[in-house]
């Protein structure tokens, strides 16, 4: 599978700019392949703000329409950050949403670990579950931002069946080292792809480093992008990740004999 991460600057609650930023990029790039998989940032097209009333949408607004358009004229799949309605007025949901080539919602995640230093639980309350949803035979499950942090997460996800994990970010220049370094540990600890999509640029708050990875089962790094917008792509590899599973099997422990 051709997976293409589009490295974005996220222009700040400016969601047809944003429309506009995407839409750019992907003319300027080499057509997918038929049945791709583009990931784009958490809060793609608002910015990781808190200010829910500018970036709250409905379930069928316009973003969620802009990227199931999207999906439909490249005839892939669509994974990106979208700010939903939260369970309670003024409350929002920060949610990773994938369109399929049809351009039907096929996965809805909410962010498990909002993130404390923005206080981003009173804004965007933790969803409860993992989510884990196939796509061309591959066993998906999105996750986001600071949910990086928590193994455990990752690894309910691997107990489900997922082999490809899709951490989608606004993560800060102050920590890229710890991006880095935990997006290779969860490959390695869970046997699987992982892909890393961060933003570029600057909100009013802090500046961000892109940095977005592609990494192996094995914890290699398959490609890496720059700290400029640009689009990152890499070939995975469903065969040979199930092979090191079955030449390397850790995650026995998950689902053990009787």
């Amino acid at each position: 599978m051709t997976l293409a991460g589009l490295q974005t600057d996220i222009a700040w609650e400016d969601r047809q700019a944003n429309f506009s930023r995407i839409e750019a990029m992907l003319a300027e790039s080499p057509p997918l392949p038929a049945g791709s998989l583009l990931v784009l940032p958490e809060l793609s097209t608002s910015g990781f703000t808190m200010n829910t009333a500018a970036s709250v949408e409905p379930r069928d607004g316009e973003s969620a329409r802009f990227f199931s358009e999207l999906a439909r004229r490249h005839r892939s799949y669509v994974l990106a950050g979208i700010a939903a309605p939260g369970d309670t007025p003024n409350l929002g949901a920060n949610e990773a949403v994938c369109f399929d080539p049809d351009g039907v919602e096929v996965a809805r995640y909410r962010k498990r670990h909002p993130f404390p230093l923005a206080n981003e639980a009173e804004h965007y309350p933790a969803g409860n579950r993992a989510v884990v949803f196939e796509i061309g035979g591959w066993k998906v499950a999105p996750l986001i931002c600071y949910d990086l942090r928590f193994p455990e997460s990752f690894r309910e996800a691997a107990a489900l069946g997922a082999e490809l994990f899709v951490v989608i970010a606004n993560w800060p220049v102050a920590r890229v080292d710890h991006w880095t370094t935990l997006l290779r540990a969860r490959a390695i600890e869970n046997l699987a792809y992982v892909v890393g999509m961060n933003r570029s640029g600057s909100d009013p708050f802090l500046p961000y480093p892109g940095a977005s990875l592609v990494v192996g089962p094995k914890g290699e790094i398959l490609a890496e992008a720059g700290a400029d917008p640009g689009i990152l792509r890499a070939e995975l590899d469903l065969e040979a990740l199930r092979q090191w599973r079955r030449d390397f099997p850790a995650l026995d422990v998950l689902n053990p004999k009787s």
